[in-house]
């Protein structure tokens, strides 16, 4: 589980990756999807390629 600053870079760090040309992994819809609602749903989905290393 992510707690939600933790939850909210990840988000950020995947919209941006979007944003800059980067695939998404689930399906969008282009009338009214955003970057940061596919970022969210990649995380619920659990296919972002993004972790977290905590010490």
């Amino acid at each position: 589980m992510y707690n939600k600053y933790e939850r909210a870079r990840l988000v950020g760090a995947r919209a941006l990756q979007l944003s800059y040309g980067a695939s998404p992994l689930v399906k969008v819809d282009k009338n009214k999807d955003t970057y940061i609602s596919i970022a969210l749903r990649e995380l619920e989905k659990g296919v972002l390629p993004i972790t977290v290393k905590r010490e």
